[in-house]
């Protein structure tokens, strides 16, 4: 099956949205990289990778200290080649403090479908244990576990 590319509709630009998350709890960090441009553009934080070995590099470092990291997205707009999400995800530090990072980003897509630049802004905050939300086992969030709106995130 071939993976939506622009222009996208309602129904692909949700279905790229989960393609990425699934992808990303993954925490692999070479299948990852292969959603992104061999050139693509981001801005992480304070990081500004530039391509596919760095984004390789981020994302290494990034689950090396996001311990247990699973990640929810949800579509929050799109139109012709960019689409528009916020996202949140809970990892714990090595010391076991736990996290929930809230975040929006912005991407713009290739003709192929590959992502050819990922702006993101996120924020952390510091939760203890009982506060977590996602408790599915380590990797692709269930198709029948709660999203961002259910949630109340």
């Amino acid at each position: 099956m071939k993976p939506p590319v622009p222009p996208f509709t309602l129904e692909t630009a949700i279905e790229k949205v989960r393609l990425a998350e699934n992808a990303w709890n993954t925490r692999d960090p070479q299948r990852v990289a292969l959603a992104y441009t061999l050139d693509s553009q981001w801005r992480n934080r304070s990081e500004f990778p530039r391509g596919r070995d760095d984004i390789i590099a981020f994302l290494t470092r990034k689950w090396s200290r996001e311990l247990d990291y699973r990640l929810i997205k949800e579509l929050w707009a799109f139109r012709d080649n960019r689409i528009a999400v916020r996202f949140a995800y809970e990892w714990h530090d090595s010391d076991g403090q736990w996290f929930r990072s809230y975040g929006n980003e912005n991407w713009e897509f290739d003709p192929n479908g590959l992502m050819q630049r990922r702006f993101a802004s996120i924020n952390d905050l510091a939760i203890t244990e009982d506060e977590r939300k996602y408790r599915w086992p380590l990797g692709v969030r269930p198709d029948d576990h709660p999203g961002l709106s259910d949630l109340g995130l």
